[in-house]
């Protein structure tokens, strides 16, 4: 190669060095303007002036925080049904739970969730994927008008054949089919799988996330949710996806641990409106064969005495961080007892801040964590805030017996929460979740009771402190942990 050629490489490398540079600048301008919090702004400013090369093309990937497009879609929506508003609103008011005059903390809970509790349910808490398999075959097959089918993960393997022939056969029998799908979280699925669906009358497409020109480029954002209705009278919710691997058959992550829940009432409404904005923004289309008559449960004679649920959804186009809020005030309301079991334990400063406070007030504050993860960084990055915790007072518990991947948290004996949301950067700002609140002594006791039972497969580490491990075992997790605001 001659000297000339040299030069020229050579100069068109500056170039592209500078120009590169010249976009890490205006990224981490765009950064510091637009990230949600201070530790990841930080972190990409950092990284954007000191590796552009690489930095420039992942911020522009998986930096962005604040989903665009979803906000319009759902305010166009709510154009195209001003005139069922008023109706569905003043049906939906005989189930609402007035503010109690001794708890003004249920102000901000309504304001977040931007629904009430709403009265005259029943609810059943499913333990691991038979339990909860066989509770939505169960329903589906009572299905008589339609049936609203969304997961992050759906596989097509054994169980989500199982589910594909019970869908089809129902579709033929003239129910309505919806369903929905992350196309990242269920990234295998082949198109001849698909077309089944579609060649059987069946509606069936992907949440698509990067759908419309500002996020073209964008994989940061997933639609994390699991939800099933039928009829507008039963709802599922929980930590399960649809996958052979859920009912235990990964050899790696295997037993799996995990637990969903099913809500027979009005509250099954609410979580028919999470899946009905989802599908407005996949699809463009707004389902007009949908029921919003609330009804109480079979059974109860008095709708005061059926079980007060609340349902949150939460996601990257709330104007609020509301996951990570909700769980603060939640945390920050309890008077005796907090336990939460998550397998990704990264809180954010605000929740870390409301541990420690609950720790100080002598709360009975437990986590539970696997022992065994599916994410390198998120175990050992755990670490860092499990050993402060420990030191303050917390019980740590590791779950030994398989991958625990359930989403449980149990206040005070009188409320529990089960959902899709785990403690963790992602679920709290990059992830569109869905969660359960049910304010009810009994279904407390009896979450109580199965993580009592979760805590006995589980190994506690008393006083457990980072500064006891070796160099390399801190080293992993403070390193890990700096990657918190990203993971």
């Amino acid at each position: 190669m001659s000297k000339r050629v040299k030069k020229k490489h050579m100069k068109i490398t500056i170039l592209i060095l500078a120009l590169f540079q010249v976009m890490g600048f205006i990224s981490s301008v765009h950064a510091v303007l637009n990230t949600r919090t201070a530790q990841g702004a930080i972190a990409w400013v950092i990284s954007l002036n000191t590796f552009s090369a690489i930095a420039v093309p992942a911020y522009w990937v998986f930096g962005r925080s604040k989903f665009q497009g979803y906000v319009d879609a759902r305010r166009d929506k709510v154009l195209d049904i001003d005139t069922q508003r008023t109706e569905i609103i003043e049906s939906f008011r005989h189930y609402s739970v007035e503010v109690p005059p001794d708890f003004p903390e249920y102000e901000a809970i309504q304001s977040l969730a931007q629904t009430p509790f709403m009265k005259g349910n029943d609810v059943q808490l499913l333990i691991d994927g038979r339990a909860t398999y066989d509770s939505l075959h169960e329903g589906i097959e009572a299905a008589e008008k339609y049936v609203l089918f969304q997961f992050y993960i759906l596989r097509a393997d054994n169980s989500g054949n199982r589910f594909k022939e019970q869908l089809i056969r129902k579709a033929g029998e003239g129910v309505k089919v919806y369903v929905l799908y992350d196309e990242l979280g269920s990234g295998d699925l082949k198109q001849p799988w698909l077309d089944d669906f579609s060649q059987a009358g069946i509606k069936i497409i992907p949440f698509n996330t990067r759908q419309g020109k500002q996020n073209h480029f964008q994989v940061n954002f997933r639609n994390h949710r699991k939800i099933v209705v039928v009829d507008g009278l039963s709802a599922w919710v929980g930590g399960l996806n649809v996958g052979d691997d859920y009912l235990g058959h990964d050899p790696k992550l295997s037993p799996w641990r995990d637990t969903h829940m099913r809500i027979i009432g009005p509250a099954a409404l609410l979580a028919q409106s999470v899946f009905w904005n989802d599908w407005y923004w996949a699809d463009n289309s707004v389902l007009n064969d949908l029921s919003w008559l609330p009804r109480a449960a079979e059974g109860l004679e008095d709708v005061d005495a059926g079980k007060e649920v609340l349902i949150l959804d939460s996601g990257p186009a709330d104007e609020l961080e509301t996951a990570s809020l909700f769980f603060t005030h939640a945390i920050n309301i309890a008077r005796e007892k907090i336990w939460i079991a998550t397998p990704y334990f990264i809180p954010d400063e605000a929740t870390m801040a409301a541990l420690r406070l609950a720790l100080l007030k002598n709360l009975d504050v437990r986590i539970l964590t696997p022992a065994l993860n599916d994410n390198w960084f998120v175990r050992h990055a755990a670490n860092v805030y499990l050993s402060e915790l420990s030191q303050l007072g917390a019980k740590i518990y590791f779950y030994e017996k398989g991958f625990m991947h359930q989403k449980v948290m149990l206040l005070d004996n009188k409320a529990a929460i089960i959902g899709t949301v785990n403690f963790d950067n992602r679920s709290f700002r990059l992830n569109f979740e869905i969660s359960a609140v049910v304010a009810d002594t009994g279904f407390a006791t009896e979450v109580e009771q199965m993580l009592l039972d979760d805590l006995k497969n589980s190994t506690e580490i008393k006083n457990y402190s980072l500064n006891d491990e070796s160099l390399w075992e801190r080293f992993k997790a403070h390193g890990s942990a700096l990657l918190a605001p990203v993971l």
